[in-house]
């Protein structure tokens, strides 16, 4: 079976995108505040979340490999032509646009039977479908959000890390994020550099593209060694 890892950055639009009624609606809970030093703390804490939305955000950087071989592709945005790393099983390949860009990840997507993610059913893959409808992409796999409880087409780590959330948030299998797994696992934590996804807005202003887009692969290299660990140790019937 041939099954596909990948990981999403996110970074949110400029603000100037939005018209006045979705501004109100936005930031209707900081107008709220008893003060304008409250409003405004809660006006920032917002627009921090954008990132985090498909209708507020877009792709900039998507890296997948072959949990098999370990090829793949790191596809990223790129303001203006970028001189990409040669070699290696991994090519990175800069894109003008998040069209370019979420086109080329559908067409890798369809000649895989399964995929694997870490928080990709809460996340990454709601915002794949919803981001690629908004920009009329076609989608060749739309049957990743199915049945939970199941691990093909889609084996959420984050879900078999917490035997699907079976002890909530405060018991023996609470959810951990990627990259306190991969220290409790003896993985090399893809935050070891001193990136992480908070970091991505910044980064995408400053035009470190290119840096994203290794961290993102970092991300991926770190979930494949943790399916093969989940897939070795704690999978059953194989």
């Amino acid at each position: 079976m041939a099954t596909l890892i990948f990981d999403i950055e996110t970074s949110a639009l400029p603000i100037e995108m939005f018209d006045e009624t979705q501004t109100e609606y936005l930031f209707r809970e900081a107008a709220r505040q008893p003060d304008p030093v409250a409003q405004e703390t809660k006006r920032a804490e917002i627009q921090q979340q954008f990132s985090l939305w498909p209708l507020t955000a877009r792709v900039v950087c998507l890296a997948m490999l072959n949990a098999e071989t370990q090829k793949g592709q790191v596809l990223y945005l790129a303001e203006d032509f970028e001189e990409a790393p040669e070699g290696g099983a991994v090519e990175f390949r800069p894109c003008c646009d998040e069209t370019e860009l979420l086109e080329g990840f559908w067409d890798v997507a369809r000649r895989y039977d399964q995929v694997v993610t870490f928080n990709g059913r809460g996340f990454d893959v709601p915002f794949l479908y919803l981001r690629s409808a908004v920009l009329n992409i076609p989608i060749t796999r739309k049957d990743w959000l199915g049945y939970r409880y199941a691990t093909e087409p889609h084996c959420d780590l984050a879900d078999q890390l917490t035997f699907y959330g079976i002890s909530g948030r405060d018991g023996a299998a609470r959810k951990f994020n990627l990259d306190f797994y991969c220290k409790a696992f003896g993985i090399e934590s893809p935050k070891g550099l001193g990136i992480t996804g908070m970091d991505i807005p910044q980064l995408m202003q400053e035009g470190r593209h290119l840096e994203i887009a290794e961290y993102c692969l970092r991300d991926v290299r770190a979930t494949v060694e943790l399916f093969h660990i989940w897939k070795t140790r704690l999978a059953g019937g194989k």
